[in-house]
């Protein structure tokens, strides 16, 4: 797993560990809630409560704890560390009975998480939603397939730890959807392709051996390809508002504005999340491996182990290519995506160089403020 994905331990330890019974409770009212994380909370005393972010907004998280969903406020502590909680965590929260508040002050241990390249010069990663167990990369028939961005999103998905499944949505649009699955399935390898119509409701059987209980399964993909439609189909109930696609571009307008978590009533969790046109790789370089596994498994025949698969001598990933093994437009996306990492690497590290910079100015304004205080030269 990424290092971005590990959360902090706890810090705040006391000999009053939570009871057996409490623990069973957890197990059965926040969903995903295991052994492991109930070793990880019990160093907290009794003032703790454990609980799941199942909706953040810009300063308050909605949490599942055990009986209730609660608001809480994020610590001063954990935004001085850089530490924010997303849609999935398990947090610990600070219960003050005598302010009637609550505060999230520990993020416990992520097993997966999704993220993507933060936006701006600093470069760096914004993580999307965690501890997750499956994500559905939904599409649709018409101008929003587009198998380069597919093959973006399963090196994203890749690299959360997660497991992908592509859900190719409003099938009853298409004259021949069985063509459109084997075009996809061209990129995908492995990784299953479904198809479905959210709002007829066909196909939604395929997706059972996905949504199980105590598993949570994350919806992806861009603003109109009916994510809320099909989270309202699951549910059985209209809990997300939907909108037309624009007819001259068929791109979907923004109904999802936040990250949220919904409890099917099998025990399963959907985590629905506003449409992503653009998304930037980040730290996807094994993420990337694995979409384009072909690729990499013929490198391992070049002559040279540090081949570029552009123009040496002996490359047998150009080979493939010449044979037709590969199609040549996946290499292009391999290269394109490869080169889109390391430009994501090295503006991180200049943003990493900026912010060393600036901390060293802040240090050196400090000193001198203080030596003319004091009177020292």
């Amino acid at each position: 797993m990424n290092e971005h994905c590990e959360a902090e331990s706890p810090d705040h330890s006391s000999d009053n560990s939570s009871d057996n019974s409490s623990g069973n409770d957890r197990m059965k009212v926040i969903p995903g809630w295991d052994e492991e994380l109930e070793s990880a909370f019990s160093v907290y005393q009794s003032s703790y409560l454990a609980g799941r972010v199942a909706s953040r907004h810009k300063t308050v998280c909605e949490i599942l704890i055990p009986g209730a969903v609660v608001q809480a406020g994020i610590s001063g502590a954990l935004q001085r560390i850089g530490k924010q909680p997303v849609v999935g965590d398990f947090v610990v929260l600070l219960d003050q009975p005598e302010t009637g508040s609550r505060m999230v002050v520990n993020i416990l241990p992520r097993r997966t998480c999704l993220s993507r390249g933060a936006t701006g010069d600093g470069g760096g990663e914004q993580v999307i939603a965690a501890n997750l167990d499956t994500i559905f990369i939904v599409t649709s028939v018409g101008k929003d397939l587009n198998l380069r961005r597919l093959e973006r999103y399963l090196a994203i998905v890749y690299s959360s730890g997660a497991s992908p499944v592509i859900l190719l949505n409003k099938i009853d649009l298409a004259d021949d959807p069985a063509l459109l699955v084997e075009k996809i399935r061209g990129i995908a390898g492995d990784v299953p392709v479904i198809p479905l119509s959210a709002l007829s409701k066909t196909g939604l059987d395929a997706l059972s051996p996905y949504l199980n209980p105590g598993e949570t399964v994350a919806l992806i993909g861009s603003s109109g390809v009916g994510k809320s439609t099909l989270i309202n189909s699951l549910l059985g109930e209209t809990v997300q508002k939907t909108a037309d696609i624009r007819k001259d571009d068929e791109k979907g307008r923004h109904t999802t504005t936040v990250r949220q978590m919904f409890l099917l009533p099998n025990g399963a969790v959907l985590i629905d999340n506003p449409g992503i046109r653009e998304i930037q790789l980040g730290d996807s370089a094994e993420g990337l491996e694995k979409a384009f596994s072909e690729i990499v498994d013929a490198a391992h025949n070049c002559k040279f182990k540090d081949c570029t698969h552009r123009d040496e001598p002996g490359c047998a990933v150009l080979q493939a290519v010449k044979d037709g093994l590969i199609p040549e437009e996946r290499l292009e996306s391999y290269h394109r995506l490869a080169d889109e990492l390391s430009f994501q690497s090295k503006k991180s590290e200049m943003g990493l160089k900026r912010l060393e910079k600036e901390k060293y100015r802040e240090i050196a304004v400090t000193s001198k403020k203080y030596r003319k205080f004091t009177g020292k030269p």
